[in-house]
């Protein structure tokens, strides 16, 4: 997912008409799939009508929809910061709705690199608290609301059909900034950065971070999804010459040491005797 903020810079269109692009082909993309390889069609269809269902999707809707409004009206850091907290909306919803408990190692996790995410992006020019600022920030918290209660219900709900909801909700989204833009309009900018986004990074990262919240806890996804904050950065230093500041760079490090070291942790505990571990 990192490399899509800089292909979205480099489309220079409007949110809505990135909102077109990317909720149609990404809808387009996972309902084709769905259809391909679902051996339960009529069950997964009757399971549209399930509570969790229209939680998922009305949560893609908001998510397709906000990220994109976002970058464009926005700077990008705040945006990303919004995002950034989607492993404290993870824990806490896991907690809310389902009881699950996030470890102490956890949230120590969360709260160095929700400070790395801080210092990484606290620098002159974007950290300015504008109403652009404000309105980005807002947006990425929404993303971060919408990913985490995604992620947590398909935890919980591994019968959902994943490909099937997922792929509603985006061609919903899709749907409604093609129709507020008009066909007229949707081809202004560089059409080829929205659509290698649209049509590679976003199906296949999406489709990876919803799968792995069936197999381990929605914290643990939000965590290395917070890598795209510091990642994002370096695709637009690569793409347009942009080098990080020091203090993104710094950011970025204690990002990714916390991650490194969390990781590792839980690997080496997921492999420790119940009785050791007790000990």
């Amino acid at each position: 997912m990192t490399p899509d903020a800089l292909l979205m810079r480099i489309s220079g269109m409007s949110g809505f008409q990135m909102l077109g692009w990317r909720g149609l082909c990404l809808g387009l993309i996972f309902l084709t799939a769905w259809a391909l390889t679902s051996k339960a069609r009529r069950t997964d269809l009757a399971r549209l009508g399930s509570g969790t269902a229209v939680i998922v999707i009305a949560c893609q809707v908001m998510n397709t929809t906000l990220f994109p409004i976002g970058i464009a009206i926005a700077p990008v850091a705040p945006v990303l910061l919004g995002v950034a907290t989607v492993p404290v909306w993870s824990a806490l919803l896991a907690r809310w709705l389902y009881a699950e408990t996030a470890t102490r190692a956890t949230w120590i996790a969360i709260a160095l690199v929700i400070l790395g995410l801080t210092v990484a992006i606290s620098d002159k020019g974007e950290a300015a608290l504008d109403a652009d600022a404000l309105a980005g920030a807002a947006c990425g918290l929404g993303v971060a609301f919408a990913l985490a209660l995604i992620f947590v219900t398909l935890r919980h709900n591994p019968r959902l059909p994943l490909l099937l909801v997922i792929g509603l909700g985006s061609m919903l989204s899709g749907t409604a900034g093609w129709l507020s833009i008009g066909s007229a309009q949707m081809t202004d900018g560089t059409v080829w950065a929205v659509l290698l986004s649209a049509l590679l990074i976003l199906p296949l990262s999406f489709f990876a971070l919803n799968e792995a919240s069936r197999h381990t806890a929605a914290a643990n996804v939000s965590l290395l999804l917070l890598l795209e904050t510091v990642l994002a950065p370096i695709w637009v230093w690569l793409g347009t010459g942009e080098t990080p500041s020091p203090r993104m760079m710094v950011g970025g490090a204690v990002v990714i040491v916390t991650l490194a070291v969390y990781v590792l942790r839980m690997r080496r505990l997921s492999r420790m005797p119940a009785r050791e571990l007790s000990l």
